[in-house]
């Protein structure tokens, strides 16, 4: 593997740990949107990652020089959590109230989200040293070769 490509694949997780917190942030940010565009809640949003450029497995048994896999990470897909359901609370005196007075808010709950940005943040970080020591590994070489 080249060292170049160490960098590439720090970079890519780094790319898309920062969109994940985007999208919790998205999330946050939205967790008392009762009537979006189309005249629903805000549905609270997944990041989901997929290994970028697999090499098959047939090329790696018959050429042993090209034999390394993984060549980062990026987004697959941002998807909608269609699986919790809409907070309802009681609330007749708000405007997107049922006829029954309660009110459909967004499936997004605090602690998951912010868990899950700890998580992302702690990968992020776990990425930025793992890309400054393959940087420090290429400084040092050049040195060696002065």
């Amino acid at each position: 593997m080249s060292l170049f490509q160490s960098f590439n694949i720090n970079t890519s997780a780094l790319t898309a740990q920062r969109f994940r917190m985007d999208v919790i942030s998205e999330n946050v940010a939205n967790v008392t949107t009762t009537r979006t565009e189309d005249g629903t809640p805000y549905t609270r949003k997944i990041v989901t990652f997929r290994e970028k450029e697999v090499t098959p497995f047939s090329k790696v048994l018959s050429n042993t020089q090209e034999a390394f896999l993984g060549n980062g990470v990026k987004v697959s897909r941002v998807s909608e959590d269609r699986d919790s359901e809409y907070i309802m609370k009681y609330d007749p005196s708000h405007p997107d109230a049922d006829e029954n007075g309660y009110v459909s808010y967004p499936n997004v709950n605090i602690i998951t989200e912010m868990t899950n940005m700890i998580d992302a943040s702690r990968s992020y970080e776990a990425n930025l040293t793992a890309f400054e020591t393959s940087k420090a590994i290429a400084m040092k070489g050049l040195e060696l070769g002065k």
